[in-house]
């Protein structure tokens, strides 16, 4: 009989991780507690630890600035909105 792999969500890992930081139970304990092996505890609250610090950083992930100029995009659309106004006139003019 094969079993399928438990999967967690981050709220849960978080949660757990965040316990095992503060050490108020053993490893053994949050295992029992949880229902999850200890060396999984262990590596959440260590990926924990190695990326709290994004959470203080000046920009997240999601905020940060775009790399594409917005002002040389909307030049392009409109470079390109000539060019195409332009062939429609041409194709309209040769009768195709």
């Amino acid at each position: 009989m094969k079993t399928s792999r438990r999967k967690f969500t981050a709220e849960f890992k978080a949660r757990v991780a965040l316990e095992a930081v503060k050490e108020h139970h053993t490893l053994a304990e949050l295992s029992k507690k949880y229902e999850v092996s200890h060396v999984v505890i262990s590596r959440w609250k260590k990926e924990f630890l190695e990326k709290m610090s994004i959470v203080f950083s000046t920009g997240s992930a999601q905020q940060e600035e775009p790399t594409v100029d917005a002002e040389k995009l909307y030049a392009q659309i409109g470079q390109l909105k000539v060019e195409n106004d332009f062939l429609k006139k041409s194709l309209k003019k040769t009768g195709l």
